[in-house]
């Protein structure tokens, strides 16, 4: 089903691109194909990527350095002013380019124009239809990419990677932090489920732990990359969907901080049914961590669904239990 604003980006596009980019949203892509030889697609979510690469050949799906050369660009706007910045990085290079990127009225604000304007010579907006509007863009300033961004830790003894659309880029959310506090884990091999940023995996490989991480968010599999790149760590890192890929009681330890939103829309049906294979995942006797939002019912859900699950820590807002299915 496409999204409400893609017909208002096809009202506002030129008819014809010599190439044509299409960013996180897939809906776009056949629209696309009508309208240049050369389509040039990029989904962080690899879910959406799937979708994409599921229409068949006669377009580019790929690592975001390739968008850059286009003439016309489409994409949704993300929640995330940073990922629009990196967005609007990724496709300069031409002499000229127009980007049209859209959402819902109720998740646009003034610093999305902002953003733009630091990239492009001119920005304006659509007129509303269907609870949604358009922003476009054009006449590159061909800034440069400051993408990943890298902070020190002197804390953690770690120094962190963060794209644009990785979550909490490159800082540690206050969750993450409880989880770390208290992580005591047993065993040789780990793996961090949905990796983030790679602090997780960052610190279990700094002990020794011979690490695995995944997530199905390009942004975060490149950070952590560039995480156990900045640390000198050797850690596995895949862009990958859940565990579906894993060996049974191929792993000692799981950790994780489960997303619950894709996007802007909350959906807990990825971390459940994430739940329900991390038991096939790890060893007998193993230990799978887990912090998360203390309001969710996730300490019942893994009780049911992995085994005896006891609280570890808790604060005011966040949970942190240890599961031993």
């Amino acid at each position: 089903m496409s999204h409400p604003v893609d017909p208002l980006i096809l009202d506002e596009s030129p008819a014809r691109a010599t190439a044509l980019a299409v960013i996180d949203a897939p809906g776009l892509v056949a629209a696309a194909l009508e309208r240049s030889d050369d389509v040039r697609v990029f989904c962080d979510d690899l879910r959406d990527a799937q979708q994409v690469e599921a229409l068949g050949e006669g377009l580019l799906v790929g690592h975001p350095t390739e968008l850059a050369g286009v003439d016309l660009a489409w994409g949704h706007l993300p929640k995330s002013l940073a990922a629009l910045d990196e967005h609007c990085c990724w496709i300069q290079g031409a002499t000229d380019v127009m980007f049209l990127t859209g959402a819902r009225v109720k998740h646009m604000n003034r610093s999305m124009n902002e953003v733009l304007g630091r990239h492009f010579t001119a920005v304006n907006a659509s007129l509303g239809r269907a609870k949604s509007r358009v922003l476009r863009a054009w006449g590159p300033n061909q800034l440069a990419n400051p993408w990943p961004k890298l902070r020190r830790h002197d804390d953690l003894g770690l120094t962190l990677a963060g794209h644009g659309a990785t979550f909490n880029g490159n800082r540690v959310d206050d969750g993450t932090r409880l989880l770390l506090d208290h992580l005591d884990v047993e065993g040789t091999t780990a793996l961090d489920l949905g990796s983030g940023n790679g602090v997780i995996a960052a610190t279990l490989a700094s002990r020794g732990l011979r690490m695995t991480a995944v997530d199905v968010s390009w942004a975060a599999t490149a950070a952590t990359f560039a995480t156990a790149e900045a640390n000198g760590l050797d850690i596995d890192v895949h862009w990958g969907d859940g565990l579906g890929g894993y060996d049974d009681h191929s792993f000692d330890v799981i950790v994780t901080n489960p997303p619950f939103h894709q996007g802007v829309a909350k959906e807990s049906e990825p971390t459940l049914a994430m739940f329900d294979d991390a038991a096939r995942v790890l060893r007998p006797g193993g230990q799978f961590w887990c912090v998360f939002n203390s309001h969710l019912p996730w300490r019942r859900e893994l009780g049911s669904r992995l085994g005896p699950t006891r609280v570890v820590a808790q604060d005011r807002h966040y949970t942190v239990t240890v599961t031993n299915p």
